[in-house]
């Protein structure tokens, strides 16, 4: 592949400000992507998606539309987050009033996060972990693991990704 080919596509209404966007990456209409961002290569990154300085999202991660990525956000490799979910870094929030330190929020290699599921800050999801549509983290989620309700609890093992065999 050349070079040329290479370079992430960027919707021209778009709101680009980082220049760590990696290789193949699209960023579609109607995002913003403040400074510090960095983001990885080969990710979709839908329409009305913020993501701010503070944030760090590894390779082929998918992030739906309607979702806001706040400073203190750590995305691993391959991770997908659905429509509308939704990512908290201050447990009390109050007006022009900002902690010393936003808290994290870690998403490991291979996560899977659910239509407008709600994550509170300081939650680890690890790896391969899945999280239910509408559900509500308020604690660390094991690799693994699938965690639907509110809060959310374990069900047992989250589903296997799902593999295209040769024969298909």
């Amino acid at each position: 592949m050349s070079e040329q080919n290479d370079a992430p596509k960027i919707h021209a209404l778009a709101d680009v400000a980082s220049p760590h966007i990696g290789p193949r990456t699209r960023i579609w209409q109607f995002c913003v992507v403040l400074a510090g961002a960095r983001i990885g290569a080969d990710c979709n990154i839908n329409a009305q998606v913020l993501i701010e300085n503070e944030v760090v999202i590894g390779d082929r991660v998918t992030v739906k539309s309607g979702v806001q990525l706040w400073d203190g956000l750590r995305v691993e490799d391959d991770v997908f987050i659905g429509p509308n979910a939704t990512f908290t870094n201050d447990r009390t929030p109050r007006s022009r009033q900002y902690p010393a330190e936003f808290q994290t929020i870690t998403l490991e290699r291979g996560a899977s996060i659910g239509a407008n599921a709600t994550i509170l800050g300081g939650v680890r999801i690890g790896a391969g972990a899945m999280i239910g549509a509408g559900s509500v983290v308020t604690r660390d989620v094991p690799p693994g693991e699938l965690w639907v309700g509110n809060p959310a609890r374990s069900r047992g093992p989250a589903p296997a990704p799902w593999v295209k065999s040769e024969e298909a």
